[in-house]
């Protein structure tokens, strides 16, 4: 019995090392075809597209971004005429 389970491990191994000799999976470099070569050009163009968008999301974002500080410098300017006025008042 142990001569057997001994056998099938070994087989067993012989089998795995079999399947990574076979070969590599996926595709072949240099082998494009002409619909291949469409696709690339739409994923460019959808990247370019996609660039386009970004510039733009980030230009409203730094905008908000920059208002956001602007009424808050306003706030802080506002504060602190309060802040005086009530300082002069207790004297």
């Amino acid at each position: 019995m142990d001569c057997d389970s001994m056998q099938m491990a070994i087989t067993e191994e012989n089998q795995s090392t079999e399947r990574k000799e076979c070969g590599r999976r996926g595709r072949k470099p240099g082998r494009k075809s002409s619909s291949e070569k469409v696709d690339v050009k739409a994923k460019l163009e959808r990247s370019r597209q996609s660039a386009r968008e970004c510039r733009a999301r980030k230009k409203l974002r730094y905008q908000y971004l920059e208002e956001l500080v602007a009424d808050r410098e306003k706030a802080v300017i506002a504060l602190r005429a309060e802040l005086e006025r009530v300082v002069h008042a207790m004297r």
